[in-house]
């Protein structure tokens, strides 16, 4: 029985697939092997890299013209600045793969190696014995690369380069070094304290391809996979909803789809059509599974590097603290992508992901004071209530917040009332989020399942002394209405509007005594302004 596959390179038998050959340009990889060139393949994690490499190494092995050699380098990964170690670990998997390749035993082992050549060449070495060994031209691929640390990376980069112009003879014809960043991105410690950039001790690498995610075509057709296998089918919507929550990003889309039709028990049975209500429930429950690819895209959270970039995005700044390199880092990470008007999330996934990891730690446990008090007695939605305990739970709990952010203390208004408000609509609704670099402010919209579909549409700004009091409710009263068309087409004028403005300087009149509100109307539309 085939199942969407979540974990490890795809397995051809077993597991609903796309062809890894046409997951990338297969004719300009060729190319470029033909060229004899050495270059990258890079990509975020569980994307499909190494099924793309596996694949290619079979076509390429099967074809005649090559002996290629598939290498994975993260076991060495602990060796960090131990050199000796490293090589060691990485020497014995080539061997072992060398036999597969040739079908015969080698004439050497790591320890001949490392004994004759010392560890700082070789590599090196068995690289050129292999070459000589084999009757065809050798290709490797060299899988996690960046998996490697300090002395030891810069250590197998140099004894590449050092070998480049012995090829195709007595080195590789060509090699594909394959990792989550490019590798003039790499910034190497070594353990003397110096930094080592990849270009400057790997320059001889030609092209960098990046591996992309699913087009909706390609999500479709992963898809469509399954209801060939077991005639189980999904409903109109779906394959779209499915993409627009995930951007195609492989293992989501996986991780979405294994969801529906297996871990769902209900939905084993091939009869039952797949929905779009169906779907929804599946994202909260891939959204709150904490798996280990969201867990390790939540870690990352916590690096300098990445707080430089997500700090402003949540505020909506346009004053970002980081720079050009942080960025690209984030963007192969896959935690953000390029949009039309700058930088965003990646996906609306990791956008409801993000808030609710940098709240975890108070999230369960920051409302139990309340009872459901913003729930009417017909179930609907409360919302003046909801607000007003906000505003009362905010004034008195600030300072605490903010020594608890994790380094993201200056968007704690912005998290904490995303926190809150994913509290609340647990169960009965659904929160969406919005922010991005120089938006000027987070949007939220609350679908509130209560007798009748309540719509609320939520703004959250930050006013500092500077900005003055009705330039910010004025930007607020446009942003909130394009929000609210946005979110409703025509019948925005159904949709109930507040706008959040929280005083950083805590100079404005309006604040002094404490939770400020007024209703006012913009384009025939009430909205109401809460000031915190």
């Amino acid at each position: 029985m085939k199942f969407f596959n979540t974990a490890g390179p795809v397995n051809q038998e077993e597991h609903y697939k796309l062809d890894p050959l046409h997951r990338w340009d297969l004719e300009e990889t060729l190319f470029l092997i033909q060229q004899k060139k050495y270059f990258v393949l890079h990509a975020p994690r569980q994307t499909g890299k190494t099924s793309c490499l596996l694949a290619l190494q079979d076509y390429l092995n099967k074809s005649g013209n090559y002996n290629c050699i598939y290498l994975n380098v993260e076991g060495a990964q602990v060796a960090r600045n131990d050199i000796a170690k490293g090589m060691k670990t990485i020497l014995s998997q080539l061997c072992e793969e060398g036999k597969v390749c040739s079908q015969h035993s080698l004439p050497f082992t790591p320890a001949s190696i490392i004994e004759s050549s010392g560890a700082g060449d070789s590599l090196h070495s068995i690289l050129r014995q292999l070459c000589e060994f084999s009757a065809k031209p050798l290709v490797l691929f060299i899988d996690e690369i960046d998996a490697l640390v300090g002395d030891t990376l810069i250590s197998v980069l140099r004894q590449l380069r050092s070998g480049y112009n012995n090829r195709p003879y007595k080195f590789p014809v060509s090699l594909i070094l394959c990792g989550v960043r490019d590798i003039k991105d790499y910034r190497i410690y070594r353990s003397d304290g110096d930094i080592i950039t990849g270009g400057s001790c790997f320059n001889i690498k030609s092209e960098s391809l990046r591996l992309g995610n699913f087009s909706k075509d390609e999500v479709h057709k992963l898809l469509m996979e399954h209801t060939i296998e077991t005639g189980q089918k999904f409903e109109d919507g779906v394959c779209d909803y499915i993409f627009g929550q995930t951007d195609g990003q492989p293992w989501l889309v996986n991780a979405l789809a294994f969801e529906l039709t297996f871990k769902m028990k209900e939905n084993r049975e091939p009869s039952i059509l797949i929905t779009k209500e169906m779907t929804k429930i599946a994202v909260n429950r891939i959204i709150v599974s904490r798996a280990v690819h969201l867990d390790q895209l939540a870690d990352k959270l916590k690096e300098d590097r990445v707080r430089r970039v997500v700090l402003p995005m949540i505020l909506g700044s346009d004053e970002g603290l980081a720079n050009p390199d942080d960025e690209e880092y984030c963007i192969d990470l896959g935690l953000i992508k390029k949009g039309q008007k700058g930088l965003v999330i990646a996906n609306p996934i990791y956008n409801e992901i993000i808030p609710r990891e940098l709240t975890k730690s108070k999230q369960t446990n920051f409302l139990s004071r309340f009872d459901p008090q913003w729930i009417n007695s017909d179930g609907s939605l409360n919302t003046r209530m909801l607000f007003n305990l906000f505003g009362d739970f905010w004034r008195k709990n600030t300072d605490i917040w903010k020594k608890d952010m994790s380094g993201y203390q200056e968007a704690a208004p912005h998290l904490v009332f995303q926190a809150f408000l994913q509290r609340v609509a647990n169960g009965c609704g659904h929160v969406s989020r919005e922010y991005a670099l120089g938006r000027g402010r987070t949007d939220l919209f609350l679908e509130w399942e209560g007798p009748s579909i309540q719509r609320v549409v939520i703004e959250l700004k930050i006013m500092r002394k500077r900005d003055g009091f009705e330039t910010c409710r004025q930007e607020a009263l446009e942003q909130t209405l394009e929000y609210a068309k946005k979110c409703s087409g025509s019948e925005y004028h159904k949709v109930e509007c507040h706008i959040i403005i929280f005083d950083r300087d805590k100079k404005m009149a309006e604040w002094q005594n404490g939770l400020f509100s007024k209703t006012v109307e913009h384009e025939g539309i009430e909205t109401t302004l809460w000031g915190m």
